[in-house]
């Protein structure tokens, strides 16, 4: 059997997609597994040992599907579901199964303050497309493979503590994300050392937080890691803090413990830490979340109560 598994992004959205990964591996005798997602996100997957091969979607998504009939899948299993994948879908001509994404149930939520999401994680939604092919989920969570040539030694950056928290503070989205003051009080608080982690767009706000602390070391590292590294900094830690963005997902991939904090989303979309020891950490007091089922530049009430009036004593 040939199978083809399509999610093209992102960071977060992919490591979900890993026990789908492992379970039709493992529970489909003598399969052959290819992947397929944009080449920016090449690092999550490239060193997963139960994907035998890997194609990716750059420019063209005529020439991908021209590569991609070549291999003669038997099944595609379309974990994006978009207009990008139902071409390719349609393209390939093999039978294929679609998650749901529950868009109305998400309008309704986000517009509405109706409920009517169910109470199933994101990744039993997409485990529910390989159903039909005898997989069921193993309930071994998500997985991350670091490469060895990503291991780091923080003693490179002059940090020698052996036990230390790691905070997240990068997020797809402004409203994602807690203001500066915010995130100081959390590391001031912390019993241990605080590494901050984030990309190059999060390099400036690390540094005032890092400047802003003053009853705790903090190790700025937002900018100076690629994603692997990231993980691996990650991987040593003692617990991890995080907003609702990818690194929460590899986080708990790797079986850490996580405190998330949420601002404009809401867990009930079924993305919050998946099988790994967590706490959700919200603001629930107030009645405009969720405004989005991603996020804005800048909060649309123009007060930002969902993370200025967030309390954050379960995490001191």
């Amino acid at each position: 059997m040939k199978v083809l598994i399509v999610r093209f992004s992102s960071i977060g959205d992919i490591v979900l997609t890993t026990p789908v990964i492992r379970c039709v591996r493992e529970q489909i005798p003598g399969v052959e597994l290819h992947y397929v997602t944009k080449k920016s996100f090449k690092s999550i997957l490239e060193n997963d040992t139960y994907i035998d091969k890997i194609h990716y979607l750059e420019d063209d998504l005529n020439d991908l599907i021209a590569r991609l009939k070549l291999e003669k899948y038997d099944y595609v299993i379309d974990l994006h579901k978009n207009l990008r994948t139902l071409r390719l879908k349609l393209a390939l001509g093999a039978k294929s199964y679609s998650f749901d994404k529950l868009n109305f149930k998400k309008w309704l939520l986000v517009n509405f303050k109706i409920q009517k999401m169910p109470p199933v994680h994101i990744v039993d939604r997409y485990m529910e497309t390989v159903k039909a092919l005898g997989v069921k989920n193993d309930q071994k969570g998500l997985h991350y493979f670091i490469p060895a040539g990503a291991q780091v030694d923080l003693s490179k950056f002059g940090f020698t503590e052996s036990r230390f928290v790691v905070f997240a503070i990068g997020g797809q989205h402004a409203t994602k994300k807690l203001p500066n003051h915010k995130i100081i009080d959390i590391c001031s608080q912390q019993k241990f050392p605080v590494i901050l982690i984030g990309g190059k767009e999060d390099e400036s706000n690390g540094a005032l937080v890092a400047s802003g602390v003053v009853a705790q070391q903090v190790l700025n590292l937002c900018g100076r890691l690629n994603l692997n590294e990231s993980a691996s900094v990650l991987n040593q830690s003692e617990f991890v803090i995080s907003h609702d963005t990818g690194m929460m997902h590899v986080a708990a991939a790797l079986k850490k413990k996580v405190f998330a904090i949420w601002g404009n989303t809401v867990p009930e979309f079924g993305m919050y830490p998946y099988l790994t020891e967590h706490i959700n950490i919200e603001n629930k007091d107030i009645g405009c979340r969720p405004c989005s089922k991603i996020g804005f530049d800048q909060c649309p009430k123009k007060h930002f109560k969902c993370m200025n009036d967030l309390n954050i004593s379960e995490i001191f």
